[in-house]
């Protein structure tokens, strides 16, 4: 145990002897998920609660599109702007001006008013009622084209959202335009109230389990403390396999082996040091997001009676990524292997464990991949907490393989020491 302590203190003068390490390690990861939580909470609020300017070139003037124009004034998501000229529109949007652009096909109302009344007609005269116009027109009216002109640069997400939502439009302008052709064939009196247009189907959103009890909606901080959090938790496998070279490279790795002092014991000292490092980073994430996010508009992070399962999952994460960096500084022979390879590693790792992109959006194969990563065992294990309120039980699973994870990279690492200095 003296042992130990000995080695965690080499450890602990070692990085308090680089302030600018220190500062990385704990400075840089607050920057970051103040940063992106900022953004993406900008953009949330941006999709909710602005309006997008929306280019209307109406060229049929008639009842579709004053209904057009009267549901995309109405709705919460566009500003209408009126354009005469499609060419012109088509150009706004091009150059990026304008994200988005509607036109409305000439005699459009005429020809729906058309091919409404010829069905509603033929329907009539199946049950042998005549209708208004006497017998069925033979003339098919032709079908015309509602143009969306969408900005290069605007997303496919963004472009099926907004397609969606002016088709569903459109699609219930249809409906009533049908409802009122029945309704003037079959009375005289236009004030009577045959068919009940109202929405029959409506959508509640419910979030499953404890959340909805506690009225606790999903946000952007809830989803970016532990993301960004595991992040920079796994990037401490930079500073100690940097550490790890400079001993072998500097001859104090050959010192240490003249002591009776074991490798084992060697790596246990920097596990004790780093594992620390990585808690400290986790509680400071926790008390920007509690105290800090709320001065500067952001949601707070919600974390009363979940305390003690999200340090316990810090800790495994923790061990994961020490037993990552403890393989990398056992195996790497120069600084230059050791940090661009340890940088560009976090970031696959990231990226595969759903750290920027949600793994359910991924292709199938990536998905498999993701199962893989340790940061994916991690985020699951916080998002547990953070939004599913589950228990220990649950989390054994994820925590049982970053556990493992350690064991099996720490293992390595001595295995491979042992072979190398075999004499």
């Amino acid at each position: 145990m003296h042992k130990l302590r000995a080695s965690a203190y080499k450890e602990f003068l070692l990085l308090t002897r680089d302030p600018g390490g220190l500062a990385i390690l704990f400075i840089m990861p607050l920057l970051l998920v103040i940063t992106i939580t900022v953004i993406q909470n900008a953009t949330f609020k941006t999709l909710k609660q602005s309006k997008i300017p929306i280019l209307l070139v109406d060229y049929d003037q008639g009842n579709v599109s004053a209904s057009i124009r009267q549901n995309l004034a109405g709705s919460d998501q566009f500003e209408v702007v009126e354009e005469a000229d499609e060419t012109k529109a088509q150009e706004l949007v091009g150059n990026g001006t304008y994200q988005l652009a509607l036109v409305i096909p000439e005699n459009l109302s005429r020809n729906l008013d058309l091919k409404v009344n010829r069905n509603v007609e033929g329907l009539l005269q199946k049950f042998g009622i005549e209708g208004e116009n006497g017998p069925l027109s033979k003339s098919t009216p032709e079908t015309k084209e509602v143009k969306l002109y969408f900005d290069p640069a605007t997303q496919f997400s963004f472009r099926n959202s907004i397609k969606s939502g002016i088709d569903q439009m459109v699609s219930k302008i249809e409906t009533q335009t049908i409802y009122r052709a029945f309704q003037k064939e079959l009375t005289d009196d236009p004030s009577e109230e045959i068919f009940d247009t109202a929405p029959f189907i409506k959508f509640t959103e419910i979030i499953p389990g404890d959340t909805l009890e506690k009225n606790s909606i999903p946000n952007a901080t809830q989803h970016n403390i532990p993301a960004w959090t595991l992040f920079a938790i796994f990037f401490i496998i930079l500073p100690l396999s940097i550490n790890m070279v400079k001993e072998k490279n500097l001859g104090t790795f050959v010192r240490l082996r003249t002591n009776p002092v074991s490798y084992v014991t060697v790596l246990g000292g920097k596990t004790v040091i780093f594992l620390s490092v990585a808690l400290i980073q986790f509680a400071l994430m926790l008390l920007v997001g509690v105290f800090l996010f709320p001065l500067i508009g952001l949601p707070r992070l919600e974390v009363e009676g979940r305390l003690p399962l999200l340090f316990l999952v810090a800790f495994f994460a923790g061990l994961a990524a020490v037993g990552l960096g403890l393989l990398l500084g056992t195996i790497a022979k120069s600084q230059e292997q050791s940090a661009p390879f340890g940088a560009t590693f976090v970031v696959i790792l990231a990226a595969l464990g759903g750290v920027w992109v949600p793994v359910f959006a991924m292709p199938a194969f990536m998905q498999a991949l993701s199962n893989l990563s340790p940061m994916n065992w991690g985020l699951n294990a916080f998002y547990n907490v953070f939004l599913r309120n589950v228990g220990i039980t649950e989390l054994f699973p994820d925590l049982a393989l970053l556990f493992l994870f350690f064991l099996i990279t720490t293992a390595i690492s001595i295995i491979y020491n042992q072979r190398k200095n075999a004499v």
